[in-house]
């Protein structure tokens, strides 16, 4: 089963844009973010962590399907592709979404949930990479970003499973999470049918004693040794 074929059914557009084409189609494509979940993370059986990384012009993606029951690997995907479209904060799913998107349709079968490394409505126009990704592929899907990219937070508690949320302005749209005693938290945000609280439990259930999620953990892990296998000199890696 190709899932890119099955999936992207609901936005189609060009990837080649200029960055204020890119700006337009993010702020149009937000509005259809649905910010209820599909099922709960009780429910869940598969989650893939999605990871890109890049080294020269060639962009690499990882995707590791993981069993949430009890975090065992169940499938691998990567891919490879040239950049295309420029740095730019806050576009980030302009560089890495076709290559993403490439190593997504080589699983076998489409996962339950997407944990992207990256920011979903955690952006300064709510459409961050795990939004757009969810919605092109119409999976459920959470962005866990090891960095902020906007808004103002309370420190949470130095505990593991400590939250607190993520604001900008009035609206709550993240959650700070400590995923491990006194390591640095991770920036949780919806990405597409998900809740904040559902994304906040899959993303502390994923969690097996590091400071990231095993899905996206694991991503991060096989994005690096697919670009060592490259013949590339120097390897740079984008958050």
């Amino acid at each position: 089963m190709v899932i890119v074929k099955k999936f992207i059914q609901k936005t189609i557009h060009p990837w080649d844009l200029k960055p204020e084409e890119a700006i337009a189609l993010q702020t149009k494509l937000a509005r259809r973010v649905i910010r209820k979940s599909r099922f709960r993370p009780d429910g869940m059986m598969t989650v893939a962590g999605v990871d890109a990384g890049y080294r020269d012009d060639i962009a690499h993606a990882a995707v590791v399907v993981v069993d949430l029951k009890d975090l065992r690997t169940v499938e691998k995907a990567v891919a490879a592709k040239p950049v295309a479209f420029p740095y730019v904060p806050g576009m980030l799913s302009f560089r890495e979404g076709p290559v993403i998107l490439k190593a997504l349709g080589k699983l076998k079968s489409p996962p339950d949930l997407l944990m992207i490394d990256g920011q979903g409505v955690a952006h300064p126009r709510r459409f961050g990479i795990a939004s757009h990704i969810g919605l092109l592929t119409d999976i459920p899907s959470i962005g866990c970003a090891k960095t902020k990219l906007v808004g103002d937070y309370e420190e949470p508690h130095r505990s593991g499973g400590s939250t607190s949320y993520l604001t900008d302005g009035k609206e709550t749209i993240g959650a700070v999470v400590r995923t491990r005693t006194d390591v640095k938290p991770v920036f949780v945000s919806i990405g597409h049918l998900m809740d904040l609280n559902d994304s906040i439990r899959a993303v502390i259930k994923s969690c097996c004693g590091y400071r990231l999620p095993e899905p996206i953990r694991r991503a991060d892990h096989l994005s690096r040794k697919q670009i060592k296998t490259t013949k590339s000199a120097k390897f740079t890696k984008v958050i």
